[in-house]
């Protein structure tokens, strides 16, 4: 993996920029997320519906199944919306992150914005990605070491834990995502209780008028359980498993995005089924990129980085998910090592 610095480095993304926007790819394709937004009110509305006609039955979990999968379709659609890629405007953009994240789903808009604008920032950085500060994972020895308790044990297994845990993921989305509106820790934090409140009370009137109390239980956890299976299925591929930045790294942006990310090879149905974040180099390269867009763009960075040498990751689904838990293996063998050595 080239990591060296030239002279003329400093000016690469440059160079990219101009290219991307020459081939017009910064474009905003407002009309094809209007039939995507459209599309995915309709699809909530239909499974909503069908929830109260199927009535009292355990074929609720039918619906509850393809709630997880519309869930995070429009979790996708809110994600587009807070990096500015749906509308020409942030004010249109950002009331459409609310009313996807807070109304429709239940997960906190402004801290999901502050935790991927870090992110962003500082991919895969140790220090200051939020996305590898998690309490019951480890993402390199030093975090492993510094385990306690509970988390240390989890982390000393978290290779076979890791799909296991996704299914708490959806929970932990809407916990996450409301205590920095109770605390009034982001902007329009009035608006976003109102939207979650509606948001709560709608989906729990749906969930327990339509059935029994035992068999809404059931459809609550098998809906929330996949929907966090299904985002974390979704978000793992992107990062995990590359290489892990530390403070003092010499990586310029163009690097630092290129080396800390890995995109999903396949077809539509792979963009589709990812939402367009199979094309993690690009989309953190130019975030505000809409997703139509990506898939042009693929030919033209991968080009770019194979004339400078600068490595380009790129592998199938099930293949990202072999590298994923080889490195939360490799990550947790510190911790093992301990039991055996007792």
């Amino acid at each position: 993996m080239s990591t060296d610095v030239s002279p003329r480095r400093g000016s690469d993304f440059a160079e990219l920029s101009r290219l991307v926007k020459q081939a017009g790819l910064l474009d905003r394709r407002t009309g094809y997320y209007v039939v995507c937004l459209v599309a995915a009110v309709a699809v909530l509305a239909a499974t909503c519906a069908a929830v109260v006609l199927i009535g009292d039955s355990w074929w609720q979990l039918v619906p509850a199944v393809a709630l997880a999968v519309v869930f995070t379709q429009i979790a996708f659609l809110g994600h587009d919306a807070g990096h500015k890629q749906v509308f020409t405007t942030n004010r249109t953009n950002a009331v459409t992150g609310l009313v996807l994240g807070n109304l429709l789903i239940g997960v906190g808009y402004g801290w999901w914005m502050s935790k991927h604008n870090r992110h962003h920032a500082n991919p895969n950085h140790e220090d200051e990605d939020p996305d590898v500060d998690i309490a019951v994972l480890a993402f390199s020895l030093e975090q492993a070491e510094r385990k306690r308790g509970f988390f240390r044990f989890v982390v000393k297994h978290q290779a076979w834990l890791f799909f296991p845990l996704l299914l708490l993921e959806g929970f932990s989305l809407h916990v996450i995502g409301a205590v920095p509106v109770a605390r009034r820790e982001v902007r329009a934090w009035r608006v976003e209780a109102a939207l979650l409140v509606v948001h709560a009370i709608g989906y729990l009137t749906l969930v327990f008028s339509s059935m029994s109390p035992v068999k809404a239980v059931v459809f609550i956890a098998v809906h929330q359980g996949l929907f966090g299976v299904y985002m974390g299925c979704s978000f793992a591929p992107n990062h995990k498993g590359m290489p892990v930045l530390s403070a003092g790294h010499q990586l310029d942006f163009l690097r630092k995005q290129v080396l800390t990310s890995r995109n999903v090879t396949g077809g539509r149905f792979t963009d589709f089924l990812l939402g367009g974040l199979n094309y993690q180099i690009e989309h953190h390269l130019f975030p505000n990129m809409p997703r139509p867009h990506l898939r042009r763009a693929q030919a033209l960075v991968r080009d770019f980085c194979r004339q400078r040498s600068i490595s380009y990751a790129e592998c199938g689904l099930f293949t990202s998910y072999g590298y994923v838990l080889k490195f939360l293996h490799e990550a947790g063998a510190p911790l093992r090592a301990e039991k055996v050595a007792v």
